[in-house]
């Protein structure tokens, strides 16, 4: 098999062989390559200690020199170039607590996670594969390096990048893998917020981000994320909906665009359900105020997960707007654009059309319709320039200042209320209108 290397990468696994060292491609990029996909990074192992290729590259950083990690930088572009290593004892689920520098390729890719990932590639001897990884792409499997308990004994993060893998891939995981996982998964626990969060958005914004339902099978959102298990089996018993809770979060996640503010936003939007639910006398569900049970659950997770301040308030914001239904009128629109954000207004409109597919088809025809004149009034009033926020208004602080109000809350208030009055009609946003309005309220 003829693997083709960019050319940066070929250089540095030249120069290491000119200087009697073995040097590969390993790893992801190999797999990806295999695969007909574009690899993200190109990570390169090789025999040579982190001094020995210090000294074979004019520009390096030492990344992760006590794990035998140096980065090579060739122009704008970095690589990993890591020894050759075997990992000593794990003590937290996460850690070596020693890294123990081998001249053997076969003893370096014995430590990897999954045989999809334990494979290498050089021109000169091609690809190398120990462990059966071709056989399994071939097969479509997820399947661990070995003993899989053992490997997630080491790193109970490869638990969750298991199922993070089967999404990106759409393989299985294999029979005794999965029964690894199912049993260690509490070993996730050990993990540190912000690797977790990783996995998930990884696992979200993949193709097949449904496949969040083999963690659940599996045990890890127990763990990790113990408010999808609260959403499982919750029935919705109204026209509205065919699935329950957590199916239904699944359709709304795969309905959306493989973006991360979208899928988080769909994976949340609904976990309020289980917390509101209340069923009348006629036997029909009711999920009244679910979008603000929701908002909050949304906030508290993403801050434990250690998410950053700009993600959860865009995604907060969907959250307690998805549900927000009007007539498509322009003067409906441009007040929704006011309160959501005239930025986050078209995640809006994807998020509603998203939820709207994972529900049934009763008057699902008219909820599309009302959304697609919702985007394409959206669309008139930006192109129209017409005034939605404050920024855009005629008049500032200054103008009514000068009309003889003084700074503060009534100041605040009446640009409030001028805004609400031109959102109402466009035209009205002019500083001789604005300014007579004001005197008209105030009596001068």
């Amino acid at each position: 098999m003829k693997i083709e290397l960019p050319r940066k990468v070929l250089m540095i696994i030249n120069n290491l062989q000119l200087h009697g060292y073995e040097a590969f491609a390993v790893g992801g990029c190999v797999r990806d390559s295999i695969l007909a996909r574009r690899p993200e990074d190109w990570d390169i192992t090789t025999s040579a200690k982190p001094e020995e290729i210090k000294k074979l590259f004019r520009k390096t950083v030492d990344t992760g020199i006590e794990h035998g990690t140096v980065t090579v930088l060739l122009g704008k572009d970095s690589y990993e170039v890591t020894t050759y290593r075997v990992d000593g004892a794990y003590e937290d689920n996460r850690h070596p607590s020693e890294v123990r520098f081998t001249n053997r390729l076969e003893e370096d890719l014995r430590r990897r996670d999954f045989t999809i990932n334990a494979m290498a590639y050089n021109d000169e001897v091609r690809l190398v594969d120990v462990f059966g990884g071709m056989q399994d792409l071939n097969h479509h499997r997820i399947r661990c390096v070995g003993d899989p308990e053992e490997r997630f004994s080491e790193d109970a993060l490869r638990i969750l990048r298991a199922v993070r893998f089967s999404a990106q891939l759409n393989f299985p995981i294999e029979e005794n893998t999965a029964e690894a996982v199912k049993k260690l998964a509490p070993t996730l626990k050990n993990i540190s917020a912000e690797r977790i969060r990783t996995e998930l958005v990884k696992l979200l914004i993949s193709p097949h981000p449904e496949r969040i339902q083999d963690a659940y099978l599996l045990g890890i959102t127990k763990v990790i994320l113990p408010e999808w298990d609260a959403m499982v089996g919750v029935a919705q018993k109204t026209p509205h909906h065919k699935y329950d809770v957590a199916d239904h979060t699944l359709h709304a996640l795969k309905n959306v665009k493989r973006d991360k503010v979208l899928r988080l936003t769909m994976l949340f939007h609904d976990m309020g359900k289980p917390a509101v639910k209340t069923t009348d006398e006629n036997g029909r569900d009711h999920f009244k105020g679910h979008a603000l049970v929701s908002e909050e659950v949304a906030r508290k997770v993403m801050r434990r997960l250690k998410f950053d301040n700009e993600t959860i308030k865009m995604v907060t914001k969907l959250v307690c707007y998805h549900d927000y239904r009007v007539e498509a009128t322009p003067q409906n629109v441009r007040r929704a654009m006011n309160r959501i954000g005239v930025e986050l207004f078209p995640y809006y409109l994807a998020v509603r059309m998203a939820d709207v597919k994972a529900q049934s088809p009763y008057k699902r025809r008219v909820k599309i319709e009302n959304i697609v004149e919702m985007r394409r009034i959206y669309r008139e009033v930006l192109q129209n320039g017409e005034c939605v926020t404050l920024r855009q208004l005629a008049v500032g602080g200054r103008d009514l200042m000068a009309l003889g109000m003084k700074p503060g809350r009534e100041l605040g208030s009446m640009l409030s209320d001028l805004l609400e009055y031109v959102i109402d009609d466009p035209s009205r946003n002019t500083k001789e209108n604005l300014c007579e309005y004001v005197k008209e309220k105030l009596d001068l």
